[in-house]
């Protein structure tokens, strides 16, 4: 049988009196052809394993909304070109990441041209030919095309696929592992992103009343992976989701994201659409700087909406510190005191990665390691 009519049967079980989710989901995964796929094969309502709980739904339709909040956004210009105006910028990067945990930089340094390739070739990938894309999708692969991490933990299967591309910055792998169609796009990006993540710690470092080069010295932003999703229109976005709520397993995160928009943050109990600003990228805390902080910055949960237009791509930067050799982290020595006591035991980035993929994307694992 051919994966468009495994696809198709998908479709048709979401409706079967016999529904055999364990069946639907190995099917679904036994395609390798993703969410895209199912679009491809014509699916005109979604398949079950993607639909939330009525329950969910029924809390989702009863939690307040707001249209009037914003992340902060934050004009970094000042620093890039090395004028005055650090200590604006620091304040508001302060302001920003202990009352939301998210913040927008624009006027970043990063040329429209590289930020419009990478979308690009994030595209380009997931148009590819199927049978291209299939190579690559197994979990294991440090490269690889996959739907739902935790397809077979979540509770319902999230509308989006993924090529991940791990440890790019290690020599543990080499820019000819990155699938040629997006390759030249993605070093170039990487370049890039990379001084962005190096200035965005010094001013964070600033911000915790630590030397500029404190966050850089423990090396957070030594190895990247790079989260390349692409969302595509969902026929009933109102029963699924592009990506459950989280926190990223990460010290700190770098999004590029094209103009669709659909990522919310939780801010006072309410879901805030994050509006797409051209030529901006979105910036949030990740757990592990939570911890090593103890607590001064705060991991804010998010997720992304299915819509109906599409696709919606996105970028994640992941800049998650030294993962080999183990190298151990905790709270910096400098923020703890009497009163201020170290909150989380030491981790290793390692141990805290295999705790994070054992789970659904929507289970806190950062309880895990306090004190």
């Amino acid at each position: 049988m051919d994966h468009k009519t495994d696809i198709s049967a998908c479709q048709e079980s979401s409706v079967a009196v016999n529904y055999n989710r364990e069946e639907e989901l190995k099917a679904f995964d036994d395609s390798k052809a993703g969410v895209k796929g199912l679009i491809d094969a014509g699916v005109t309502k979604v398949p079950k394993i993607f639909i939330r709980s009525p329950e969910e739904i029924a809390e989702e339709l009863a939690r307040r909304k707001s249209t009037d909040l914003q992340i902060p956004v934050i004009d970094i210009s000042d620093i890039v070109r090395g004028s005055e105006g650090r200590e604006k910028v620091v304040n508001e990067i302060w302001i920003a990441s202990e009352e939301w945990g998210f913040f927008q930089v624009v006027n970043h340094g990063i040329p429209q041209n590289v930020l419009d390739g990478m979308i690009d070739g994030v595209r380009m990938f997931h148009d590819q030919d199927p049978e291209i894309k299939k190579a690559l999708y197994d979990r294991a692969k440090k490269v690889r095309f996959e739907t739902n991490y935790d397809l077979y933990r979540s509770k319902s299967a999230s509308w989006r696929d993924t090529l991940t591309i791990y440890n790019l910055a290690s020599d543990q792998l080499g820019p000819d592992e990155v699938p040629p169609v997006c390759r030249a796009t993605t070093m170039e990006y990487m370049k890039h992103v990379t001084n962005l993540g190096n200035t965005l710690f010094e001013l964070l470092s600033e911000v915790l009343g630590l030397n500029h080069d404190h966050l850089n010295a423990l090396e957070c932003g030594r190895d990247h992976t790079l989260l390349c999703h692409y969302y595509p229109a969902c026929p009933e976005p109102e029963l699924t989701l592009g990506a459950d709520k989280h926190s990223d397993p990460t010290f700190l995160t770098v999004l590029l994201q094209n103009q669709l928009g659909g990522l919310q943050v939780m801010h006072k109990n309410q879901w805030i659409d994050v509006q797409p600003i051209s030529e901006g990228l979105v910036v949030n805390i990740g757990v592990l700087l939570q911890m090593i902080s103890n607590d001064k910055f705060k991991s804010v949960d998010h997720r992304v909406v299915a819509s109906l237009a599409g696709p919606r791509i996105s970028v994640a930067c992941f800049f998650v510190g030294v993962v080999s050799p183990p190298t151990p982290y905790g709270p910096i020595e400098e923020l703890i005191s009497v009163e201020n006591p170290p909150l989380y035991k030491d981790f290793l980035v390692s141990d805290y990665f295999a705790k994070f993929f054992s789970r659904a994307l929507d289970k806190s694992r950062v309880d895990d390691y306090k004190i």
